[in-house]
């Protein structure tokens, strides 16, 4: 077996990234002189091409000792045996503490981002420095959440970091794990922020996820305010039905104070929608039928699609509602009545629980 060969089966590195490497060091030895330009150049594109299959540089190194070493006489062999241990030794010390560094950065990340979510304001603004956040300016909370809840270790954090850094810098962007969400905090100046952390989550998420976005809040408790909203968002989008996958906070400001108001809503239900008990069937099949009219914006034949029956069945289902109930989708103020009471139904979880 060659030296190249034997160089190759030791170190891993393929023999033909060290072919340009032994003809140097043999016309230096019998010239005194160094490469000349053509020769270093050619082994700078063996040490790109090395890059490029994934080479490591440590072992590039180790490999043209050894091929040296083979091919020198016993004392300079020994002396070179030695390089390649200390060098070995080297490494291994500088790439432990790099490993130690990336460890306490990833651990101080994690601890920040959930001092910041929670609000826990212990050297905030300090700590956001180092993480290139300027607290002071307004930040906007996007979510994602998915059938499987995601962690730290998950690949799609780092991926969709990655991404979204790549194109807003990485003194813009903060993307965790958080109780299972995938968080973004992004500058609210960066209004295309939100749209590419969706566009990478709905390309790395199964078919059940949802975006949540709240509105863009200024300093530490903002974030927090911000990251509720659109944690709401979600949560609201799945006591509702709703169909849109993404879920604007500032889209969805009725709701809280629908809530706001319990005994309000209650009696507006109750006063409302409680004749459709009587209807054959229960009332959840009309209470679709509404939403899907209001959803089609009182659009008949698009909300029969949406549910799968016939127009006459939507209207004959309308007529039905009118004659129980006293309201009419056709009337304005009567429509408006309606869909509120119908979204209180929803968010009351009514008739499930009277």
């Amino acid at each position: 077996m060659d030296v190249l060969a034997h160089v190759s089966e030791a170190t891993g590195v393929p023999a033909d990234l060290l072919g340009g490497y032994l003809p140097v060091l043999t016309a230096a030895a019998a010239t005194g002189r160094l490469p000349d330009r053509d020769t270093v150049d050619g082994l700078r594109a063996l040490g790109a091409a090395a890059a490029e299959r994934g080479v490591p540089v440590r072992a590039l190194a180790d490999a043209c000792l050894l091929a040296r070493e083979l091919d020198a006489p016993p004392a300079e062999a020994q002396v070179l045996a030695a390089v390649r241990r200390a060098l070995a030794a080297y490494y291994d010390g500088y790439e432990e503490a790099q490993h130690q560094a990336i460890r306490r950065e990833d651990e101080a990340r994690r601890e920040f981002i959930g001092d910041l979510l929670q609000g826990r304001a212990d050297r905030l603004a300090e700590r956001a420095e180092h993480f290139g956040l300027r607290l002071a300016e307004g930040y906007v909370v996007a979510v994602a959440k998915d059938v499987a809840p995601v962690s730290d270790g998950d690949p799609i954090v780092r991926r969709v970091e990655e991404a979204l850094v790549t194109r807003f810098g990485s003194h813009n962007i903060l993307v965790a794990a958080r109780d299972g969400l995938l968080v973004c905090v992004a500058p609210a100046t960066l209004t295309a922020a939100t749209g590419e952390f969706t566009h990478h989550v709905r390309g790395s998420l199964g078919q059940g996820w949802r975006v949540g976005v709240g509105r863009p809040h200024r300093g530490p408790g903002g974030v927090v305010t911000s990251f509720r909203e659109a944690c709401d968002a979600i949560s609201l989008g799945e006591r509702l039905g709703l169909r849109p996958q993404v879920l604007k906070a500032a889209d969805l400001l009725v709701f809280p104070v629908l809530l706001r108001d319990r005994a309000a809503i209650e009696d507006l239900v109750t006063s409302v929608l409680d004749p459709l008990r009587e209807a054959r069937g229960g009332p959840e099949p009309l209470l679709e039928t509404l939403e899907a009219v209001f959803g089609a914006q009182g659009n008949q034949a698009a909300a029969a699609r949406r549910l799968g029956i016939s127009t006459r069945a939507v209207t004959y289902r309308l007529e039905r509602i009118r004659r129980l109930t006293g309201f009419s989708p056709d009337d304005s103020t009567q429509r408006f009545t309606l869909e509120t009471a119908v979204l209180g139904a929803r968010l009351l979880e009514w008739p499930a629980r009277d």
